[in-house]
């Protein structure tokens, strides 16, 4: 009797309830071919006698075994919650800004049907998407218009090619940065068609180096605020303010890539933890136009925003480049919903980033003790409380830093490295950090509402080493 006789047939696996289940999940066509492939590995098991199966049921459960496994491969989704335990709140490889639980309700409300992104309700005309989240940013910023595009990089490219192609952008030697990803400032400039004109030094540059290079051929002055990187020491950089008051008599505009997005100023926010500077001072000192990310210290889309004088900004909204980086009718959504807990002064805690960024250690040290009593009631885990810092992440708050408190885990059978590969690969994966062969969970960018979360992950690994040891 030959071995491959106890291989069931794909129409008879198919009548089996495991299988439709598969197919009620993953359809027709690719379950069939997960089948196939299935049956194909148990029959070479078969031939090399690296699979023993004596049996038509033993053999049609492997193949839907293997089948299953397959098609949980290829087709389940790649992208996954986690819980970042990093201490790095705006986590540029972790999808930076967390959307606050309003904005997440709008997103729900809009997207299950159709909206007016681009019909005026009023005339029964087309209408223009970019009246969305305008209002809410002018009230926010002091600007008098706003752009919305898909994401930062977009903005200045936008900005520059409508602004400056085929003329001179002046810019600090010093501000020639890369802006992530491999992205470049001067990159991005020849992108755009306009020409670069170096002034200053790498550590210095001076309002009287951006006098001098102003010719018939400049468009614009750029400046780009350091949000990701800190020049310490010798160094020397013009204030926006003194580079307007240099331009402002030659008509030149001054155009600033703040990066951040920062709102809130340290001197009336003291829970802020750093200074940097905020859209509306920038505005203020004699920026014509300014761009920075939605979902940087915002906290909410990845977007790109452009605010500033209405005559620049026409001029940028009207260019046709600005089809190619529009937002879509989502982005939009979760913006207007960001940009209104700001303006309704709820961000501190509705706002994921703002509350991370603004939460007293004290909040820390209890929800730390209560973790603590109930991690260490499991055997083959141990959990203290340590000092530490978190970081803002993300290009923003270049060198910032603030306190936290963290969880230093130990799990037998486990080295701070193994267990923290462990948790990645746990459901939800829980990402650590790793200092000094510590195996560390900072709770300032762990969520309150993934406590149980965080134990029950934590439980079942410690399950996993004491299985290992025994």
């Amino acid at each position: 009797m030959s071995k491959f006789r106890v291989i069931p047939s794909i129409d008879q696996l198919r009548q089996r309830q495991a299988v439709r289940n598969l197919e009620d999940r993953y359809g027709h066509q690719p379950v069939v071919a997960a089948l196939r492939d299935a049956t194909e590995k148990l029959r070479s098991g078969l031939t090399l006698g690296s699979t023993a199966v004596s049996e038509n049921e033993d053999a049609a459960r492997t193949i839907e075994s293997g089948a299953e496994a397959v098609l949980e491969r290829l087709l389940s989704p790649s992208l996954v919650s986690v819980i970042n335990a990093t201490g790095v709140i705006i986590h540029t490889n972790l999808g930076r800004a967390p959307l606050a639980t309003p904005v997440i309700a709008r997103i729900a409300a809009v997207a299950a049907g159709y909206c007016n992104l681009e019909y005026d309700l009023v005339t029964g005309d087309r209408g223009s998407r970019a009246t969305h989240a305008s209002g809410l940013l002018r009230q926010l910023t002091g600007a008098d218009a706003a752009v919305v595009v898909n994401n930062n990089a977009a903005a200045l490219l936008l900005m520059l090619t409508a602004l400056a192609a085929g003329r001179e952008v002046i810019i600090s030697r010093g501000e020639l940065v890369e802006i992530g990803g491999g992205f470049r400032i001067p990159d991005v400039m020849r992108q755009s068609g306009a020409q670069l004109r170096e002034v200053g030094t790498t550590n210095r540059t001076r309002p009287e180096d951006y006098a001098a290079a102003i010719s018939d051929a400049t468009a614009l002055i750029l400046r780009v605020h350091p949000s990701n990187f800190r020049i310490e020491g010798f160094s020397e950089r013009s204030s926006l303010m003194a580079i307007a008051e240099v331009s402002r008599p030659f008509g030149i505009p001054v155009v600033e890539d703040l990066g951040g997005g920062n709102l809130y100023d340290h001197t009336e926010h003291p829970s802020m933890p750093f200074k940097e500077p905020t859209v509306q001072r920038s505005l203020a000192d004699g920026a014509a136009v300014c761009c920075f990310s939605g979902d940087k210290l915002l906290g909410g889309p990845q977007a790109g925003i452009i605010v500033g004088q209405e005559a620049v900004l026409r001029s940028i909204s009207e260019h046709p480049l600005m089809r190619a980086v529009r937002a879509d009718k989502l982005v939009y959504t979760a913006l207007e919903a960001t940009l209104l807990e700001h303006l309704a002064e709820r961000a501190t805690e509705t706002i994921p980033v703002t509350r991370m960024l603004t939460t007293p250690v004290d909040q820390l040290v209890e929800r730390a003790h209560r973790l603590i009593s109930r991690i260490t009631a499991q055997p083959g885990i141990d959990a203290t409380l340590v000092e530490g810092e978190s970081t803002v992440g993300g290009g923003a708050a270049p060198g910032a830093t603030i306190s936290s408190r963290l969880l230093e885990i130990s799990i037998q059978g486990f080295t701070p490295t193994t267990a923290a590969r462990q948790l990645r690969e746990s459901t939800p994966p829980v990402v650590a950090r790793i200092e000094r062969d510590r195996l560390l969970i900072d709770l300032r960018t762990v969520a309150p509402s993934d406590d149980d979360i965080l134990v029950s992950v934590l439980m079942k690994v410690a399950g996993v080493g004491k299985s290992q040891q025994g």
